[in-house]
């Protein structure tokens, strides 16, 4: 049995749903990618400054953190 709301079919809610899972999901992944790039840069920096010049070319942000609920 399915339940349908006033809006429409249970079917278009789960695919809302899993896609909102898939999407906290993707910025989960995309948070740990920026955080590993941000440390090899910093690694492989001579200086501060040529750090924030690399990450700025690279469009990464050093300052992002996220906190997973």
């Amino acid at each position: 049995m399915t339940w349908a709301r006033a809006n429409g079919s249970s079917t278009a809610n789960d695919e809302d749903s899993r896609m909102g899972v898939i999407r906290a999901e993707e910025a989960v992944r995309l948070a740990e990618q920026n955080d590993r790039a941000v440390i090899t840069v910093a690694g492989h920096s001579s200086n501060v400054r040529e750090c924030a010049e690399l990450l700025a070319m690279l469009g990464l942000d050093a300052g992002r953190r996220h906190k997973i609920a």
